[in-house]
């Protein structure tokens, strides 16, 4: 059906629809013919193909030759066929680890679908003549939508009604000009196909309405738009890595590269010392085969096996929390990125302000004749239940109207739209034509002195007067004596007609028009804005309100939310116009408020404080807010009153279009952030204490812990405290402290010196308890050259776990007492129960039979059960010491 060479009556039906829209019925029977209104994705991986991926992770790869090397030596050692019980416990380790790899990978993508079901994109719709918001992949052909400038068209659509609309198709087309849209059908001159960018009268999914508003019926939808054709099976696009993910990822090579430089030096020192320097010498394969086995412990130990899931995890379960605190994350980046944030430019309306506009004052002689121009010159609508719909100025527009007996519907059965020119923001202002008993009159409305600009006379009780500059002086007072209240001024003017214009365009219409009046309107500041921004400043975060509104009125509420403390930190775009990018740069730091802001002026706001090096975050809801959301650092849109566009190009989207939605998310970001150090700092101090443990055994001919143990330890004992910590809550002050540089390095702030010092002392405990098991099992006490010791080694097993699991405590704070959180209250409960799970695992590998022969240890008495347990629990008061000692430090350096 070549639709757009028919006239929109006959495409209706050919569609069997009508312009009130399909009946919810017909709606819900057709979407059950015709599929969601998406294209096809391509198919997700198996589970089988998740599982054989994550095998080919370098770290892997090492355990699974390590399990080889296992196998061979215990069969070369027994001289025949044995059970490789060292061999199985690494391949079980390894299955269980690609298990949880896979599993955690469904999770996190489950997530992700979750927060894109959350910020699914909707289309206002007529079904049986009613308006109504749907999710854009439940149209179906036959729908009748409204589009509007910002609006992402869903489908393919024949336009049937259309007001000025222009159409961004560069997607499609390669057209970088709006397309001005028609309805009327086209002509086939020839026999070839009329081009896509030709086809006005016609909307293709993929584009994006530039400028207008129009009506269009649904024609193709899901993989039967242009769209679909071009791209046979298109996937969900995967977000790169944050720059954290980056970090550990080089951090990951950089480990793996040192383990086997490390594993090669012990591999040698092993043969020498124990082969070429012996006497007698042993055999050569019997100490190459023990080198092999020891270097291969070593890879192990150093490998931080469930660092990335954890990461990944705790950077899921932190991005859905946000969520339901109504901050949508789009871009993973995001969440990093937050916790920097030193600039936040929030737009004043709906997001500092209720965005429920009330009509509070008026000027000029005749209120009804004032209050019906601006009810006509609205695009805000009525519903059967007398509630007014659409922008909340026109809204309140509308209202006021009602309050003096004036219904718009009514007004428009006697006074029906022929025409309009649409608002955009170079203008300030918005023009409808009507046709009245005498003709034709154009009402026009938008902001005072642009308005005052395009009008030549004025209107005074029922006469049409010159607007002499005496008049426009004492209008221009009114408007300010408003906005100094904080009111929202809007003027209205009109111009009367003896025929329809021919000609719609700004420049023809907006003249010599006859000045009406002004209303004042408020929007109630948000409650629990100043709190936020009280917040922000504690933060060390400077917030910057942008708005459209006069100077004066943008002065009045920044004063309330104490944004501005001085008049000279206001300015309005005609100043930045002043300007140059390096004469702005000087100044933009002293500016709280920006008033009359294009949004080109956003977009230079935001490079001026991003190239004197803050981290900027900017809101924007409008279409032309794209370019300055995409140049911050964090572009935030609005989820009530964004355009598709703007949620688009956005790294987070607000639900609730609340700037106090904004800093509780600045808090979630250093939170996730902290809690990230928190695991990282916990598991490489944890593999550093085995890789020197292992270490040490070597050079001392010992062996303290075999490749199964330290697995045990990386991949159980570990990792259910290192999940746990990073559902830790928000430590106090948090939001007290400056933000942190944006580049940061993993192992800033002491990080790298705790790990090290940290994994030092586990070390020096697990040591300590090996000798003492030795002890204790021989009576006798030998440093160098021992023979394996059954008790030395589940003793150091035992307490390294212990330690870790005790370890994991400490690691709640950086700085502060774990210790005196827990007499404030501050409590996690995931982290007690982890390492109650952990105890529980630890001991069970110990002392059940089964699994103590499996891992070969011996049972231990109650005396080596306290002792390893007491050499464990040493770890809590010795780093709560030293963290008393920083503390006491950092203190100084303040002072």
């Amino acid at each position: 059906m070549n639709c757009c060479l028919k006239p929109t009556d006959e495409v209706l039906l050919d569609l069997k629809t009508t312009k009130d829209g399909l009946t919810q019925k017909e709606a819900e029977k057709r979407l059950l013919e015709n599929g969601k209104n998406k294209l096809a994705e391509a198919k997700k991986d198996s589970a089988l193909k998740r599982f054989f991926s994550q095998m080919k992770d370098p770290m892997i790869i090492i355990l699974l030759v390590a399990a080889a090397v296992s196998a061979i030596t215990d069969i070369v050692e027994a001289g025949k066929a044995v059970l490789p019980t060292d061999s199985l416990i690494i391949l079980f380790v390894v299955i269980v680890n690609a298990v949880l790899g896979v599993v955690q990978e469904s999770k996190a993508e489950k997530a992700i679908e979750a927060l894109q079901e959350m910020s699914a994109a909707t289309t206002k719709v007529l079904r049986g003549g009613k308006t109504e918001t749907v999710k854009s992949e439940d149209l179906v052909p036959g729908d009748i939508i409204l589009l509007d400038a910002g609006d992402a068209v869903p489908a393919d659509c024949r336009i049937i009604e259309c007001m000025s609309m222009k159409i961004e198709e560069a997607a499609l087309t390669g057209e970088s000009v709006p397309v001005s849209k028609i309805v009327d059908a086209l002509m086939q001159n020839t026999e070839k196909e009329i081009p896509l960018g030709d086809r006005k009268n016609m909307a293709y999914m993929g584009s994006t309405v530039a400028y207008g508003r129009g009506k269009a019926v649904v024609v193709s939808t899901g993989m039967n738009t242009e769209m679909g054709k071009i791209a046979s099976a298109i996937s969900l696009t995967r977000e790169g890595k944050t720059p954290l993910e980056i970090k550990l990822s080089e951090l990951s090579k950089v480990l793996t590269k040192l383990v086997l430089a490390v594993c090669a030096f012990i591999f040698a020192y092993d043969i020498i010392a124990k082969f070429f320097l012996a006497s007698p010498k042993p055999e050569f394969i019997d100490v190459a085969l023990n080198s092999f086995i020891t270097a291969i412990a070593l890879a192990v130990a150093a490998i931080p096996e469930g660092l990335v899931a954890v990461m990944t995890i705790v950077l899921a379960i932190g991005v859905t929390n946000m969520s339901k605190k109504n901050a949508i994350i789009r871009k993973m980046t995001a969440v990093e990125t937050l916790g920097c944030t030193q600039i936040i430019c929030s737009d004043k309306t709906g997001t500092l302000t209720q965005n429920v506009m009330t009509v509070v004052d008026r000027y000029g002689e005749d209120g009804k004749f004032l209050a019906s121009a601006m009810a006509l010159c609205t695009n805000a609508e009525v519903d059967e239940d007398g509630k007014s719909t659409g922008e909340p100025d026109e809204v309140a527009l509308i209202n006021y109207a009602n309050k003096l007996g004036i219904q718009k519907e009514k007004l428009l059965a006697s006074n029906p739209r022929v025409g309009e020119i649409p608002f955009d923001s170079g203008r300030k202002m918005m023009s409808t034509v009507h046709k009245d008993e005498n003709g034709f009159v154009q009402y026009t409305k938008g902001a005072p002195d642009e308005i005052l600009k395009k009008c030549a006379f004025v209107r005074v009780g029922k006469e049409v007067l010159p607007l002499t500059e005496e008049k426009k002086a004492e209008i221009l007072r009114a408007n300010t004596e408003m906005g100094n209240r904080a009111l929202r001024v809007f003027a209205a003017g009109y111009k009367t007609y003896e025929k329809e214009p021919t000609d719609y365009s700004p420049e023809k219409l907006e003249n010599e028009m006859i000045f009406i009046g002004l209303v004042g309107m408020i929007d109630p500041v948000r409650p629990e804005v100043k709190a936020a921004i009280e917040e922000c400043r504690e933060a060390g975060i400077t917030p910057v309100m942008i708005t459209g509104d006069h100077i004066n009125t943008a002065k009045a509420i920044a004063r309330e939310l104490k944004i501005l403390s001085d008049d000279t930190e206001a300015m309005s775009g005609a100043d930045i116009d002043k300007l140059s990018d390096e004469e702005f740069k000087e100044v933009v730091q002293k500016i709280r408020v920006y008033a009359r802001v294009q949004p080109e002026h956003k977009t230079r706001i935001v490079n001026a404080w991003r190239s004197l090096g803050f981290v900027t975050a900017m809101t924007g809801d409008g279409v032309n807010d794209a370019p300055s959301i995409k140049s911050a650092d964090i572009g935030i849109g609005m989820g009530i009153t964004g355009t598709d566009v703007t949620k688009n190009v956005a790294d987070m989207v607000l639900a609730d279009d609340n700037f106090a939605t904004i800093v509780s998310a600045v808090g979630e970001g250093r939170r996730i952030y902290d809690n990230i150090r928190k695991a990282i700092q916990f598991l490489l101090g944890s593999n550093l204490s085995e890789v020197l443990s292992i270490f040490f055994s070597s050079v001392m001919n010992f062996t303290i812990l075999k490749a199964p143990h330290l697995l045990f330890i990386n991949l159980v004992t570990d990792c259910f405290p290192a999940l746990a910590l990073g559902l830790e809550k928000e430590e106090s002050g948090i939001m007290k402290r400056k933000p942190r540089p944006k580049n940061e390095g993993i192992f800033s702030g002491g990080l790298g010196f705790d790990c090290f010092y940290q994994g030092v002392l586990v070390t020096l405990l697990t040591v300590a308890s090996f000798y003492i098991g030795e002890f204790l099992e021989t009576g006798h006490l030998v440093f160098r050259n021992i023979a394996d010791s059954s008790e030395g080694m589940t003793m150091a097993f035992f307490t390294m776990s212990m330690c870790e699991i005790f370890h994991s405590f400490n690691m709640r704070s950086q700085r502060k007492s774990s210790v005196a959180m827990l007499f404030k209250k501050h409590h996690n409960k995931a982290l007690y129960l982890a390492m109650a799970a952990s105890l529980l695992l630890t001991t069970a590998v110990v002392e059940i039979d089964f699994l103590s022969n499996l891992f070969g240890f011996a049972k231990l008495d109650a005396k080596a059960y306290a002792i390893s347990l007491f050499l464990a629990f040493l770890i809590v008061p010795i780093v709560e010491l030293v963290k008393a000692v920083q503390r006491a430090v950092e203190r100084r350096k303040e002072k």
